[in-house]
């Protein structure tokens, strides 16, 4: 009986164990459980203040998106968008407005070619079907794959500029009739004395040749002023059209005969077809020849080489030089440093270059003689369509 009482005891203190182990664990889980309610509303909240933020986050790039969407649509410029092939992505009314449809998935070089018309005397510009003329800017996008180009209404700002320029034009043919009269009005009494002694009686005819010789020099000179008077007054409006920059040169040589010096005349850059008015340019070369001469330069070079986008013309001498003070102002109208000089041939040379979208410069110094360059931009019907990034081929001839 001991036995049997013994073994219950210790039957009941194992239960007893047993249901203490299990109130523990029991305890444990249900701390566990709160413990993992809590995490879990923790979470919750957090859950819901990042949901919040992102609802805030997604209603303030809508808002912005839609603000970005009514700047683009409102912008007084046409914007286009292309991707890295050049194809059209996405732009706005404007750009519809310029360009026409369709323009959406097209190439750019296709529209470029369909819609856009060089303007010759400014290679960012472009003429749209409609006669207005635009500025064309383009840059790369963050991705580095698109690029947006903005085309901006420049019509009236031309429009302006061409009256502005009118009336300073106006202003300066005023000054320029008043500077010529004597400069015309004295070879041409020259001439009509020299003429008036041609109909005596009896004069010889070696008299009579050198008075031929010098009717035709004053006659030659008064060419020249009228010349320089019709380029100067109508800056910019000069027929373009295209010719041999051999043919131009050529014409150059013809020079030498009148030209007691050395005048080398010097082509590096090949047979170019060019786009302009070859007579003035020929005029204004040969005006910095004269200049030269008539400087007193006994070595004359007209060199015609590869420039920055363009073709340089120098025309260098050996002459005096001239000073800082007055290459400064050498382009402008009727400022002359000689006694008898109308100040309008390099102001020609000036009006040219502009004309034709380029430049002229001077580098000179006192007893170093003078040099003269004209500077003609290339003018690539491919330029928008290579920078927006669709493929082309460069034309076996450039366009200046």
């Amino acid at each position: 009986m001991n036995t049997l009482s013994f073994q219950q005891q210790q039957k009941a203190e194992r239960l007893t164990d047993a249901f203490r182990l299990f109130n523990e664990l029991s305890a444990n889980l249900t701390h566990s459980y709160q413990g993992l309610e809590e995490q879990i509303a923790k979470l919750n909240r957090e859950l819901a203040a990042a949901r919040d933020e992102r609802l805030r986050t997604l209603v303030e790039k809508e808002k912005l998106a839609s603000r970005l969407q009514q700047i683009l649509a409102a912008l007084p410029a046409a914007v286009v968008i292309l991707n890295a092939h050049g194809v059209v992505v996405d732009c706005n009314n404007h750009a519809l407005d310029f360009l026409g449809e369709p323009l959406l998935g097209q190439l750019w070089s296709e529209v470029v070619s369909r819609s856009l018309q060089p303007v010759f005397e400014s290679p960012h510009e472009r003429q749209l079907r409609d006669g207005r003329k635009v500025n064309i800017t383009h840059n790369v996008l963050g991705n580095h794959a698109e690029q947006v180009i903005l085309l901006s209404d420049v019509s009236e700002i031309r429009s302006l500029q061409e009256t502005l320029v009118q009336q300073k034009q106006l202003s300066a043919m005023g000054e320029m009739v008043a500077g010529l009269a004597h400069q015309v009005r004295t070879p041409l009494a020259t001439a009509i004395l020299y003429a008036s002694q041609m109909n005596r009686s009896g004069i010889a005819d070696e008299k009579r040749r050198q008075f031929s010789a010098k009717i035709l020099e004053r006659l030659h000179y008064l060419e020249r002023q009228v010349n320089d008077m019709l380029i100067f007054a109508k800056q910019g409006r000069m027929a373009m059209h295209g010719f041999s920059l051999d043919k131009l040169m050529s014409h150059l040589r013809e020079a030498k005969d009148g030209f007691a010096g050395e005048l080398d005349i010097d082509n590096s850059v090949g047979d170019r077809l060019l786009l302009g008015n070859q007579d003035a340019l020929r005029g204004a070369l040969l005006n910095l020849i004269n200049n030269a001469a008539e400087a007193g330069a006994k070595k004359i070079r007209v060199r015609a080489g590869a420039g920055v986008g363009g073709i340089d013309i120098s025309v260098a001498d050996d002459g005096p030089g001239i000073a800082a003070e007055q290459c400064a102002k050498l382009f402008e109208p009727f400022f002359t440093t000689k006694s008898n000089g109308t100040g309008l041939g390099l102001a020609v040379v000036d009006s040219v270059a502009r004309a034709h979208g380029g430049t002229v410069s001077c580098r000179s110094a006192p007893g170093a003689g003078a040099c003269f360059t004209l500077t003609l931009p290339c003018s690539n019907q491919n330029a928008l369509s290579l920078s927006a990034g669709a493929a082309a081929t460069e034309n076996s001839h450039e366009a200046v």
